[in-house]
């Protein structure tokens, strides 16, 4: 007797959920043993550091003084929009938003101690730069803040707008980062990686609240039994 096939949405966010996390994994440890990849990172690096005003502006973006407030008003509004329609637990998807990017140092600092990796020639002689914690608060701010805005929004187009625009702000955190030398090339990426994990875990939390308020919430045609 075969075995049922999870459904397609379970396999999209195991593959949200397996897919970053392999590859973080497999950047750490080249990073950590110094393997090839490491070399073709910093040859990347020598050809695309070119330290100018604008680079320097993308990589503040990732600043958690611009991302966090982002985030905040974000949750704010989806809390006061999802109470004003009567939502159960409207208030889940934000404090589950706050958790996760109270998440974001809590892995990387740890990570910067261990790995111990030295900056680019650019910046001052120090080490703990991967992965970057600009690009993990970056991810995980706007990410969220995407993803708590998107379902009250009526459209594709204002939807699409957003997801493109919250795309367009994480690559332009990550170029101006390495445009300007603050991070390696694969710092930037292993921070996607790690951020976009953190993501999946933010969307099979609340899809599975939702499934569960959805469910134990009768239907107005529905009557005693």
């Amino acid at each position: 007797m075969s075995r049922a096939l999870p459904p397609r949405p379970v396999l999209a966010l195991l593959t949200l959920l397996v897919v970053p996390v392999g590859l973080f994994v497999l950047i750490t440890w080249q990073v950590v043993a110094d393997g090839p990849l490491v070399g073709l990172d910093e040859r990347i690096s020598r050809a695309l550091v070119r330290p100018d005003r604008v680079s320097e502006l993308l990589a503040d973006l990732g600043n958690v003084q611009v991302a966090v407030p982002v985030l905040v008003l974000a949750a704010v509004c989806a809390a006061l929009r999802g109470r004003a329609a009567g939502r159960e637990r409207w208030w889940l998807p934000g404090v589950a938003a706050a958790v996760l990017m109270a998440l974001v140092p809590a892995l990387v600092v740890p990570l910067k101690e261990l790995t111990d990796r030295p900056g680019t020639p650019v910046v001052p002689p120090a080490t703990g730069y991967y992965p970057s914690g600009h690009i993990a608060t970056a991810v995980v701010a706007y990410g969220c803040a995407t993803l708590l805005l998107l379902p009250w929004l009526r459209g594709t187009h204002p939807r699409r707008a957003l997801l493109l625009l919250c795309a367009a702000v994480n690559l332009g955190v990550g170029f101006g980062l390495v445009r300007r030398g603050y991070h390696w090339p694969l710092d930037v990426v292993a921070s996607w990686c790690l951020g976009a994990a953190l993501i999946g875990g933010f969307v099979v939390l609340v899809s599975r609240s939702s499934r569960r308020t959805s469910a134990g919430t009768p239907s107005s045609s529905s009557g005693p039994s």
